[in-house]
């Protein structure tokens, strides 16, 4: 799996490897079959001495075409109904359905920032107790979160690797998703889209912490440094 090279750290990054490494496994099948064919007849067909060039009459010709083109045709349609059936899936479970979510944070990007806007201790978003960071967002272990993402300028796009999570952000719209951390730790935030001379200096940090550790964070929300732990 993936996790192989990248750790899962959400809900749904298993869902994701999944349906690349299923989309890998058929395009990488075919690719291999295609390609060993195509050398094969490239080796088996060489020109020889004294050996003419083959003709075929209609009926010959035709039955070559069901074995070389129909049916490998028919059988690309049908495993593209598979990847098909499982991109929608996956897309149900991460952009359709929203869980029921235990927090929401709001996350405003801008050339060349992002600015996080987390639920202080009464746990209600827009209050006054409200903490706003930049560049730093706090999430617990296990909890369910809705985010709400907006642009300042031009386009951006919010992109966490560890959760598979990538959304664009939309100057004048506001778009919603969740997630739920799994792993905690220190993680990338990236922006995935460039956005101007910048791009490249537009870095986040993110930490995912146990229920103590968050805890002890919203009573003394300060910004903490990138060598920190976590947990």
């Amino acid at each position: 799996m993936l996790d192989l090279f990248m750790l899962q750290g959400s809900s749904f990054a298993g869902s994701i490897d999944s349906l690349v490494w299923l989309v890998t496994f058929i395009v990488g099948t075919w690719f291999v079959l295609v390609e060993g064919i195509f050398f094969w007849l490239l080796f088996r067909y060489r020109k020889q001495d004294g050996v003419k060039a083959e003709y075929f009459d209609d009926g010959r010709e035709h039955a070559i075409k069901h074995v070389w083109i129909e049916w490998p045709h028919r059988a690309i349609l049908a495993l593209d109904v598979i990847i098909i059936y499982g991109a929608i899936s996956v897309w149900m479970e991460v952009k359709m359905y929203v869980p029921v979510t235990d927090e929401t944070i709001r996350i405003t990007a801008q050339q060349w920032a992002w600015t996080f806007q987390h639920a202080g201790k009464d746990n209600k978003i827009g209050t006054a107790d409200d903490i706003i960071l930049i560049d730093e967002m706090h999430v617990e272990v296990g909890k369910k979160y809705l985010f709400e993402l907006a642009s300042k300028d031009v386009l951006h796009s919010f992109s966490v690797p560890v959760w598979r999570l990538k959304q664009d952000a939309i100057p004048g719209r506001v778009i919603t998703g969740w997630f739920e951390p799994t792993l905690a730790g220190e993680y990338d935030v990236q922006c995935a889209e460039i956005c101007g001379i910048g791009h490249g200096i537009m870095p986040a940090k993110l930490y995912v912490e146990y229920p103590e550790k968050h805890a002890a964070w919203l009573e003394n929300p300060a910004p903490m440094l990138a060598s920190s732990n976590p947990q």
